[in-house]
C-alpha cells in the first residue's frame, strides 16, 4: 500500500507553505542581451522587433532534423533574416531526420518510429501556428492537429496483452506498493546534480520493476533498468499533468500521417517559401572553433559533397547551428527476406558521433560536450523495429478482437502501443496502429503496423532467434503469434499476406545513457559569438529528450540567444509546481482512491487528521475534494 507520507502530506505541506506566503517559482529573468523565458499570452502573441544588423548575418545549419528545421523556421519568422542567408546542410537526398517515413518502391514501407505530441509542447505549436497545412488551404499544421484530435480523441481500449492476443487487464491501474511509491516521491523531488551518473535501478527498488507503472513507463518511453536516473526525473517531473492519462494514453495526440508527411514535409514548404537554401549531399566533418580570450568563435566548416573535401569559410556575422549526434546513426534496414547487415554497426562509430568528436577535442575544458559518454555501449542502447503491411482479414480480425476497432475507418486504432507481456523475457515486443493510412500513397485496404522489441539480443518466444539477427518475415511471424493467429497459419501468412521491412538502431536510446549535465553541451555554450548546439543532444533546462517539443525548443533557444531577440521564449510547462496538478496525480497514483480507502499506520491517520482540521474551511480542502482525495 502507498506511504500516504509521499501523496498527501508533503503535497499538503506545500500547500500550507503556500498559505504563508511561501511559494517555490522557477524563474529566469532577462539580462540585457540575453535569451529568456516567459509565460503566458503577453509574450507568446507578442511580435519581436528585428533584431539589430540582421540584415547583414548569414547562418549555416548542419542538419535538417527537426532541431535544424525550426531554428531555420525562427530565425525565418522572428529573426526576420532573408531566407537567402540560411542555407541548410545536409548529407541525405531527404530532410527529416529522425522524423522520417518513406515507401521504398522495391522493399516497402518504413517507418522508424513514432512521435507521441502531448498539448503542453509550448514551443512545438508556437511554431506550427504560423506553418500552413499542405493539406488543407486556409488553416495551419496546428489547427489541422488541433481539430483532428478533437474529433478524433486518443485512447487505448487494450494496453497489453497475455496468452496470445487476450487481454491482460492492466485496468488503467498502476499498482505501485509502498516502497516503490516512496522511491518514485523521492526521485521527484531530489535535485538532478544528485542523480548524475545514476542508473534508475540505483534509486528505485526490486518491486518496482514488477508494477504497472513500470510496463506503462517503460514501452511507452523506451527506458531501461540501466537509463539515467536524471532523465526519469525529468520525465516525471514534466509530465506529472498527464500520470491520469498514462495507462491508456489519453494523454496522447498524434498527426494524421507519418511524421515525415504531417510535420517535415509541411515546414520544409514554409522554408522554401522563405527562400531557405537546403542543400543536399553536404557531408560536414568538422567545424573548426577558436577560442580568443573570452570569446568562442566558429571559423570554418569543413565537408565533403561528391567525394570532394571543401570548406566554408566563417566570419563572426556567419551563424552556425550545429547538430550533435544523432539517435538514429547508423541505422541498419532489412526487408521481407533479409535481416539487417550489422557488420559495421561498433561502438561510438558513426557520422554524427565524429562530427561531435571532432568538435569536443577542440575544448579547453569540456565545454562541448562528451560524446562517448552516450555512443559507447550500444548494446544497452539499441532496439529494432518493423513496419508489418497486409490487408489480410484473418489478420485483421485478430487485430480488431484486441484493440476493438477496425482500423481501415481512418480512426484512432490502438490508440498507442500494445506491450505484449509474455515478450518480457524475450524480445519485449510492443506494437501500434495509428489512424490508417499512415502514407498518402498507401492502398486503402492496407493496415500498416508498427512494431518494436527493447530486446534484440535474445530468442522470441516463437521464433528462435535473436531479433537482430531475424528477417522481416521471422519478425511478422512473432508478431502473428502473439495476436492470436493459429500456429499452422502462421509461416504462410507472414511469408504471402504480409510485407515487413526492418530497422536495427544501435544508438536509439544514447541520451538516456546515465550521464552529468556538462555531459551535452549548453545550445550556446559560455564565450560563444556565432554558434550553438541543437537538438536531442544539447542542453537546456527541465525539458525531456526524445520528444519532437526538446528538438524544436533547441531550434528556437539558439537563434534566440544568438540573435539576440527580445521576446520570451516559452518555458517548460510547469505542472511540477502546480500544487493542483499534483493532488490530481496523487489520486490517480493510489489508483483512484479516497485518502480514507488506503491503509495508513496509527501515525499517519493521526497527522491526516491533524492536517484535515486545520485546513477545513480553507480552499485547499476544496481542491483535496476536487482532485478525488477526500469527500
Amino acid at each position: 500500500m502507498l506511504h500516504f507520507d509521499v501523496f498527501f502530506i508533503r503535497t499538503l505541506f506545500l500547500f500550507m507553505a503556500i498559505e504563508e506566503g511561501f511559494v517555490y517559482l522557477l524563474c529566469i529573468s532577462k539580462e540585457e542581451h540575453n535569451m529568456y523565458y516567459a509565460s503566458g499570452t503577453y509574450e507568446a502573441f507578442a511580435h519581436p522587433k528585428k533584431p539589430k544588423d540582421v540584415d547583414e548575418k548569414s547562418a549555416y545549419i548542419i542538419g535538417t532534423g527537426l532541431a535544424g528545421l525550426s531554428a531555420a523556421f525562427y530565425l525565418v519568422r522572428d529573426g526576420q533574416m532573408k531566407g537567402e542567408h540560411i542555407h541548410l546542410l545536409e548529407k541525405l537526398d531527404l530532410a527529416g531526420g529522425s522524423c522520417d517515413g518513406r515507401k521504398d518502391l522495391n522493399k516497402g514501407f518504413y517507418m522508424r518510429g513514432g512521435r507521441e505530441m502531448d498539448n503542453h509542447f509550448e514551443i512545438m505549436w508556437d511554431m506550427f501556428r504560423d506553418v500552413p497545412s499542405i493539406e488543407t488551404p486556409g488553416i495551419s499544421v496546428l489547427d489541422e492537429y488541433y481539430w483532428l484530435n478533437k474529433e478524433d480523441p486518443n485512447y487505448s481500449l487494450c494496453r497489453a496483452t497475455v496468452n496470445r492476443g487476450q487481454d491482460a487487464h492492466t485496468d488503467k491501474q498502476f499498482k505501485l506498493d509502498k516502497e516503490s511509491a516512496l522511491a518514485l516521491s523521492h526521485l521527484f523531488m531530489t535535485p538532478e546534480k544528485d542523480l548524475e551518473d545514476k542508473k534508475i535501478s540505483d534509486v528505485l527498488p526490486e518491486s518496482f520493476w514488477n508494477t504497472n507503472f513500470w510496463l506503462y513507463w517503460q514501452t511507452m518511453f523506451a527506458f531501461q533498468k540501466w537509463s539515467s536516473a536524471l532523465e526519469m526525473k525529468r520525465y516525471l517531473c514534466r509530465y506529472v499533468h498527464h500520470i491520469d492519462g498514462l495507462p491508456d494514453f489519453s494523454a496522447l495526440r498524434f498527426t494524421k500521417y507519418n511524421q515525415y508527411e504531417s510535420m517535415i514535409l509541411p515546414l520544409v514548404k514554409y522554408l522554401e517559401a522563405h527562400h531557405v537554401q537546403i542543400e543536399y549531399g553536404m557531408d560536414v566533418k568538422n567545424v573548426i572553433l577558436e577560442t580568443r580570450g573570452n570569446k568562442k568563435i566558429a571559423r570554418q566548416i569543413i565537408y565533403v559533397k561528391e567525394g570532394k573535401e571543401c570548406s566554408i569559410d566563417l566570419i563572426e556575422k556567419d551563424l552556425v547551428f550545429i547538430t550533435n549526434g544523432c539517435c538514429t546513426d547508423t541505422s541498419c534496414y532489412g526487408d521481407q527476406n533479409h535481416a539487417p547487415n550489422l557488420n559495421h554497426v561498433k561502438n561510438g562509430r558513426g557520422e554524427s558521433w565524429d562530427l561531435w568528436k571532432n568538435i569536443a577535442s577542440q575544448a579547453e575544458h569540456g565545454e562541448y560536450g562528451r560524446p562517448e559518454v552516450f555512443c559507447s555501449d550500444i548494446e544497452a542502447t539499441n532496439w529494432m523495429s518493423a513496419t508489418v503491411a497486409t490487408s489480410n482479414e484473418e489478420i485483421i480480425e485478430k487485430i480488431m478482437n484486441i484493440c476493438k476497432r477496425d482500423p481501415r475507418i481512418g480512426k484512432v486504432t490502438t490508440g498507442g502501443i500494445v506491450t505484449i507481456k509474455d515478450s518480457v523475457d524475450h524480445w519485449y515486443m510492443s506494437w501500434t496502429i495509428n489512424r490508417q493510412p499512415q502514407f498518402k500513397a498507401q492502398d486503402k485496404n492496407t493496415v500498416l503496423i508498427w512494431l518494436y522489441g527493447l530486446h534484440t539480443d535474445v530468442k522470441g518466444n516463437y521464433v528462435q532467434r535473436e531479433m537482430r539477427n531475424c528477417t522481416g518475415q521471422e519478425i511478422c511471424q512473432e508478431w502473428l503469434y502473439h495476436i492470436g493467429i493459429e500456429e499452422s497459419h502462421i509461416q504462410d501468412l507472414a511469408q504471402n499476406a504480409c510485407h515487413t521491412t526492418t530497422c536495427f538502431m544501435p544508438y536509439i536510446n544514447a541520451f538516456f545513457q546515465p550521464r552529468k549535465n556538462s555531459d551535452r553541451p549548453k545550445i550556446v555554450v559560455d564565450g560563444a559569438v556565432n554558434f550553438a548546439f541543437i537538438g536531442q543532444f544539447a542542453e537546456t533546462p527541465r525539458d525531456t529528450i526524445f520528444t519532437t517539443e526538446y528538438s524544436i525548443r533547441t531550434g528556437m533557444e539558439s537563434v534566440y540567444t544568438l540573435l539576440d531577440i527580445d521576446r520570451g521564449v516559452p518555458e517548460v510547462w510547469g505542472s511540477q509546481y502546480d500544487v493542483r496538478e499534483l493532488l490530481k496525480a496523487s489520486y490517480y497514483a493510489i489508483d483512484k482512491k479516497m485518502l480514507s480507502q488506503v491503509k495508513l499506520s496509527l501515525k499517519e491517520r493521526e497527522m491526516l487528521k491533524v492536517l484535515l482540521k486545520r485546513v477545513k474551511g480553507t480552499d485547499i480542502e476544496l481542491l483535496l475534494k476536487e482532485s478525488g482525495l477526500i469527500e
